[in-house]
């Protein structure tokens, strides 16, 4: 085995609970000023904004490149491509509306307040460049044996972001955004753009990532070695059937 290829988002960083608590920091603003629950508005301002993703000019792009929608609410979409230009200019429209539609459904009509919480969710998120324990131990170890690769779904700002801000950009030899080429996991096209790159074959690399069907699935149907990073402990919700499963990145060493 030649080059490991990680995933990013709650894999290596903290994803899903670093932006459950930009949510709840946010909507704690609006318990002060409004009484509002934070958790009821937090669970608000996730549906409104789902529901709101869906009606984006450019959705099939935010499928394909796997960006979610509470990512848009805090991206700022830069690039040249044609997509991202569209989302650039409808992204604060968005983020307005998600916000002042959860709060008209507390009752709450304020739009100068519902202004002041959209651009407070995307400085409380960027606060939250979380790295789990387990990442730098094990890319400073493999780093010195193998090549390593980074493959990651979103758009290409965001994700920057993330990896710089969490300091692990220099571990890796190549890093593949999908927002960058067009096309995200579990699409074939990104696992063989990071196989280009490396020069190396898929007998020659396993992938490591928490996601069952995009990390997991979508490299096991090109005949790449999928190693499910289960942290806490989750059932199997479909029929993947990891080729390894772990609990930590420490037990990484053990199975290359």
């Amino acid at each position: 085995m030649k080059a490991l290829i990680f995933d990013l988002d709650d894999t290596l960083i903290v994803e899903a609970a670093s932006a459950d608590s930009a949510f709840l920091e946010t909507c704690q603003l609006a318990e002060s000023r409004y009484k509002v629950d934070p958790q009821e508005l937090h669970a608000t301002v996730r549906e409104t904004c789902r529901i709101l993703w869906q009606r984006t000019p450019v959705h099939s792009y935010c499928l394909e490149i796997g960006m979610s929608s509470w990512e848009g609410l805090w991206a700022r979409f830069e690039g040249d491509d044609y997509n991202l230009k569209v989302l650039k200019n409808w992204a604060p429209v968005y983020r307005f509306n998600s916000w002042y539609e959860a709060l008209l459904k507390h009752k709450i009509d304020d739009k100068e307040f519902a202004a002041e919480l959209a651009e407070e969710f995307p400085a409380n998120r960027r606060k939250r460049h979380v790295i789990y324990d387990d990442a730098v131990p094990a890319l400073e170890f493999f780093s010195q044996s193998h090549l390593l690769g980074l493959i990651t779904n979103g758009a290409p700002d965001l994700q920057w972001e993330k990896i710089k801000g969490a300091g692990i950009q220099n571990y890796f030899d190549e890093i593949v955004i999908s927002g960058e080429v067009g096309f995200g996991k579990p699409n074939r096209r990104i696992y063989e753009t990071i196989l280009s790159r490396l020069k190396v074959t898929i007998k020659q690399v396993a992938i490591i990532g928490n996601n069952l069907r995009s990390d997991v699935q979508g490299a096991q149907e090109i005949g790449i070695k999928a190693i499910w990073l289960n942290r806490i402990g989750r059932l199997r919700y479909n029929s993947v059937v990891p080729d390894f499963e772990i609990s930590t990145l420490h037990e990484l060493k053990e199975i290359v």
